[in-house]
């Protein structure tokens, strides 16, 4: 073996021990942040007073969610009950992370779940009915680009209508104007991205774009969605509070206004406010909103 060849080896085989050594790191992070969630939920007495954002950040599990979204959910439905457990996602991907999966799975809810590639829709089909514990049909896949125009088009389709217990919504795009649109289902709880870039105070979303894709937009990726203070406004004006949001800066947590109970409370959006950690690492908060100020934006 030459040396080049030798040092190419070298060099192949010391990469691909490092990305076994961080993903190793990672998957270790994550299960030493359930555990101790799990310890703080069963023993949260032994804490004594600490503020409720804090609290709620102890909640968070990460099972077939993007962050701690798992943890949250079934703390918040812990506090306002269940009624037909079923449940409509949006932008899932393959189903395999995403906010539905840990409730599908390990809970037995049933729901909708729907992304706009072909690819992520027959791998998630094939995943879900590889578990095996689902019935005929469930949960349901459906493969469409998400507009205000098909939105509940699609769910009624499906036969999805009135009161549901959970909406999760994560398109990176026209998350605010198709939120704003559905009126064929009447969730309970809601979960939505937010778009840390755009800060704590800015009640703005993207101009509402049929075809918006957000790479295409702008080269960062940080153009994208709606600010967190937009969700609120949006929230309440139908009938919801924001009680929290996870702390990567990504989802927000809504509860209808009627069945907000036990030890959840109403945060402002300011209050709830997490920024992204990996964005950070980038550029100030200051500076990401800087490199996308000049697209269009709709205040609300």
């Amino acid at each position: 073996m030459s040396l080049v060849k030798l040092y190419l080896y070298h060099l192949v085989f010391r990469l691909q021990w490092l990305k076994d050594k961080l993903l190793h790191n990672k998957k270790l992070d994550v299960i030493h942040r359930n555990i101790s969630g799990g310890l703080y939920s069963q023993y949260e007495s032994v804490a004594g007073d600490i503020p409720y954002k804090e609290k709620m950040k102890n909640r968070e599990c990460k099972v077939f969610s993007q962050n701690g979204e798992d943890g949250l959910l079934l703390y918040i439905f812990s506090q306002v009950g269940i009624t037909n457990k079923t449940i409509v996602e949006f932008g899932v991907e393959t189903g395999r992370e995403c906010n539905a999966a840990n409730l599908l799975i390990n809970f037995s809810w049933n729901g909708l779940l729907m992304d706009g590639s072909a690819k992520n829709i027959a791998s998630g089909i094939n995943y879900y009915r590889d578990i095996g514990r689902f019935g005929e049909g469930q949960p349901k896949f459906r493969q469409c680009f998400i507009t205000v125009d098909n939105i509940n088009e699609v769910i009624a389709e499906n036969k999805i209508e009135g009161e549901i217990d959970l909406l999760s919504v994560d398109i990176d795009g026209n998350d605010y104007w198709v939120w704003e649109a559905i009126n064929i289902i009447n969730p309970r709880v809601v979960v939505a991205e937010y778009n840390a870039s755009f800060g704590p105070d800015r009640a703005i979303s993207v101009k509402y774009d049929p075809v918006f894709t957000r790479f295409s937009k702008h080269k960062s990726g940080w153009y994208h969605g709606v600010s967190i203070s937009a969700l609120e406004k949006l929230a309440n004006n139908m009938g919801y509070q924001l009680v929290c949001a996870e702390s990567n800066g990504c989802n927000a947590f809504f509860v209808r206004n009627d069945v907000i109970s036990g030890g959840l409370e109403v945060l402002s959006a300011a209050e709830a406010y997490y920024p992204q950690p990996k964005r950070n690492l980038i550029a100030s908060l200051d500076e990401q909103f800087s490199m996308i100020s000049h697209l269009e934006y709709i205040e609300v």
